[in-house]
């Protein structure tokens, strides 16, 4: 989709005492990001869809470009017109659709950034399955689907169950369990209705136009939160899941309650991953199961997890992953030394009820009084629809909280979900 890309100005914020001078380019993502740059000192400039601007992130930012950063066609010239008037030196965001075009922008200006490629490869998940097919122990058992024999035949040759999945989304969106023979046809019929579908959160940027086969990984699965330092990677949380049927997650505490092989194999792991896909600076949110054959990689991202895992992790470990990273890549700060010490724990759960129209919503406020309630926050109102738990957007509300160690953390996210009550009908 194309726009007709703007420019906005702002008055520039003053940089923090002692700060030196800089400038980044940040591209898309949240308000929080523009905020942490200038607490930085940063000259911040913001290229954000036109769509999606909103007014109170102009105190935030010094220029703002107003364009689709998915088409490089115009974003190419807009980035080196206004680096030569500017002068950022890095380019950062910590939203997918917008991890590729901060690539490019590297390999444009020459910046110390991860390249394109790397985004390719973690988006596209079939491509980064090819990459690794070689790579021995994180080597996964892929093909693209096709019609229905091909799905018959990659059953044959890897066994059922096996995993369908898109190859360009997230939040769990159309990930399928073909359980065998027999269920192949309605797998298939789901996922023609995936393909065509138009309604769901990111349909401006996934089209589920292309599905992955995958052989399937038993075992509980984590995910790792990782910060790289001119190739050296620095796990820094290991994350434990709960999830609705498998896929749509429904909590997450950390750190993960691991036996230290197992969390030294997982580290391992995650490490020689991001070295096959090139990964040098920043963030990963990179997703394992510890299987009956190892760990292995189910996916990554280089950008920091969703699910306001972020937040868990600065609660239980003092650090800020996307300011670390902000200031590693900017010349504002050093590498992390090493694996940092918990000092706390930290959960989140999400809020589910049955589909339907709420008709009532009782207990919030009592709940946020609990302690260790880090925040609240529901995302339907009496009168909205809630649809079938099919995907992540589909939860209705989360709750996050801290405690001494993990177990006390997940027992008091299920206490104050007791208190939270959203009827529907």
């Amino acid at each position: 989709m194309s726009q007709t890309p703007a420019v906005l100005s702002s008055p520039p914020t003053a940089p923090p005492s002692g700060a030196s001078p800089g400038g980044v380019l940040v591209i898309g993502g949240r308000t929080d990001v523009l905020r942490k740059a200038k607490a930085l000192g940063l000259h911040v400039v913001y290229v954000q869809q036109p769509q999606y601007f909103r007014a109170e992130e102009a105190a935030w930012c010094d220029k703002a470009l107003l364009v689709d950063y998915t088409d490089w066609r115009e974003l190419r010239p807009l980035v080196a017109a206004a680096h030569e008037a500017y002068g950022f030196t890095c380019a950062f965001s910590t939203l997918e659709p917008a991890l590729e075009p901060v690539g490019l922008v590297n390999e444009l200006l020459g910046f110390d950034g991860n390249p394109s490629r790397v985004s390719v490869l973690l988006r596209d998940k079939w491509a980064m399955r090819r990459h690794l097919a070689g790579a021995g122990p994180l080597a996964v058992a892929a093909a693209e689907a096709g019609g229905r024999e091909s799905l018959v035949e990659f059953g044959r040759a890897h066994g059922f169950p096996f995993i369908l999945k898109p190859v360009d989304a997230a939040a769990s969106l159309g990930v399928l369990r073909v359980d065998g023979p027999a269920a192949i046809d309605a797998v298939l019929d789901r996922l023609e209705g995936l393909r065509s579908s138009s309604e769901h959160q990111f349909a401006n940027f996934f089209r589920l136009e292309r599905f992955l086969m995958e052989e399937y990984l038993d075992g509980p699965e984590y995910s790792v939160e990782s910060l790289s330092f001119g190739g050296r990677h620095t796990v820094v949380a290991i994350t434990e899941k709960r999830t609705h049927t498998e896929f749509v997650e429904l909590g997450h505490a950390l750190p993960a309650r691991l036996a230290a092989g197992a969390e030294a194999e997982i580290t391992g792991c995650v490490t020689a991953f991001l070295d096959a896909v090139g990964l040098r600076h920043g963030p990963a949110h990179t997703e394992v199961r510890l299987s009956s054959r190892g760990p292995k990689v189910i996916e990554s991202h280089d950008r920091t997890g969703g699910d306001r895992i972020s937040e868990l992790v600065e609660a239980a470990y003092g650090i800020d992953l996307e300011g670390r990273a902000l200031a590693w890549l900017s010349g504002q700060g050093e590498a992390l030394p090493g694996r940092p010490r918990p000092r706390a724990a930290a959960a989140t759960r999400f809020l589910t009820s049955a589909p339907g129209t709420v008709v009532e919503i009782h207990g919030v406020e009592a709940a946020r009084a609990l302690d260790g309630v880090l925040d609240i926050s529901v995302g339907v109102r009496v009168g909205d629809t809630v649809p079938p738990l099919q995907a992540s957007w589909d939860r209705v509300g989360q709750i996050l909280v801290t405690a001494a160690d993990t177990a006390a953390a997940v027992d008091l996210c299920d206490r104050v979900a007791e208190k939270i009550s959203i009827v529907t009908a």
